[in-house]
């Protein structure tokens, strides 16, 4: 399908940015303009423009006092237009409140894409990313402004890719729960002597679970509950500085849509029951250097261990995410609940942690409910 090239969208933070002779941006009824290469030929002097550099001149040019602007002088301005500004939408905001029985309403595709021209959900959402016509600054804007459907919205046109990328939540302990009992009990098969790899015979703990002694559970168990603490750091570092990298992220098409399909979309979308727990491609790929680390950095029988404990508490994380945004809850997890919704609807820079606060004590992120 063909992607019609649109006007680049830029927000108010963007032109600010420019506001140097070497660099001059303002805008004017709703448009953007870089004068940068008319500001040495502005018949009011290069003072005049620069000292509005970054800034909305509508008023200015229509001031009888300073200077009111022909007909002629706006047109002249439209060899200059480089974009328009974008329509800000305000689904998030500080005096958010997450009710008990939380259910938003859907939102008119149609009306939004109007509004906003960012994403048109009637249509796949990743040929628009990587076409995207937008600024980060815009992308950020948007994307962190929740939308709601009955369905999930498309990623890819074609069905064979689009499977892959929704997940129903118990996807999640069916493949990564017989994982992490294996690799515990080849944990303390280990610490009572050699067996062979996982890939010459995958299935050998079970064969062997009646040769396991007392001894090598108790150094097992330490080991599994290492990985628990591990897991709570990286679930609190990779949701701070992997998935919102926002101030880092290069102004580029390829780094807005890579973005976008690591967690942008969820907070686009973070009511879609398909889309709030990993594919196991997705957790598959981010687990591996971590994973290759522990076994560089430790033996084997205490590696085993300690990523059969992460991948444990990884279980509960993503079950806790589904369960945070779709299902009634006992009293502290309805409290994480209100916390973590927050994040989305109140304030996406603060409340990284999901199955509990702690790190956001710890550095000082905690949101406020």
């Amino acid at each position: 399908m063909a992607v019609t090239k649109r006007v680049c969208i830029y927000t108010e933070e963007d032109v600010a940015n420019h506001k140097s002779v070497k660099s001059c941006w303002i805008t004017c009824r709703g448009k953007v303009y870089d004068v940068t290469g008319f500001v040495p030929d502005h018949p009011g002097g290069d003072d005049l423009i620069l000292a509005h550099a970054g800034t909305d001149v509508e008023s200015i040019m229509k001031d009888g006092d300073s200077h009111d602007h022909s007909d002629s002088a706006y047109d002249m301005m439209e060899e200059y237009v480089i974009g328009r500004l974008g329509t800000e939408a305000t689904v998030v905001r500080d005096d958010w409140e997450a009710p008990d029985d939380f259910h938003p309403e859907d939102t008119d595709s149609a009306e939004d894409f109007e509004k906003t021209q960012f994403l048109d959900l009637r249509t796949p959402l990743l040929q628009q990313m990587w076409h995207a016509n937008f600024s980060k600054s815009y992308y950020l804007k948007q994307v962190h402004q929740p939308r709601h459907l009955q369905e999930s919205a498309r990623l890819f046109a074609y069905d064979i890719f689009e499977v892959c990328t929704r997940t129903v939540w118990y996807a999640v302990p069916l493949i990564w729960l017989p994982i992490t009992a294996n690799l515990f009990l080849r944990s303390m098969l280990q610490f009572n002597g050699p067996i062979p790899t996982f890939l010459s015979n995958p299935l050998l703990p079970l064969s062997l679970t009646s040769t396991v002694t007392l001894d090598a559970f108790a150094k097992t168990l330490p080991c599994f509950f290492l990985g628990n603490f591990i897991w709570t750091i990286l679930e609190y570092g990779m949701h701070r500085f992997l998935f919102h990298i926002d101030e880092f992220l290069p102004d580029h098409y390829a780094f807005l849509t890579l973005h976008f399909l690591l967690h942008g979309i969820h907070h686009y979308m973070p009511m879609d029951r398909l889309r709030l727990v990993m594919p196991p491609v997705m957790f598959g790929i981010l687990q591996a250097p971590f994973t290759r680390l522990a076994y560089i950095l430790f033996p084997t029988p205490v590696a085993n261990g300690i990523i059969a404990g992460s991948f444990a508490f990884y279980v509960v994380y993503d079950c806790m995410h589904y369960a945070l945004h779709h299902t009634k809850l006992p009293a502290y997890l309805r409290h994480m609940k209100k916390y973590h919704l927050a994040h989305h609807y109140k304030n996406f820079e603060l409340g990284f942690g999901v199955t509990s606060k702690i790190w956001d004590y710890v550095f000082k992120t905690v949101l406020p409910v």
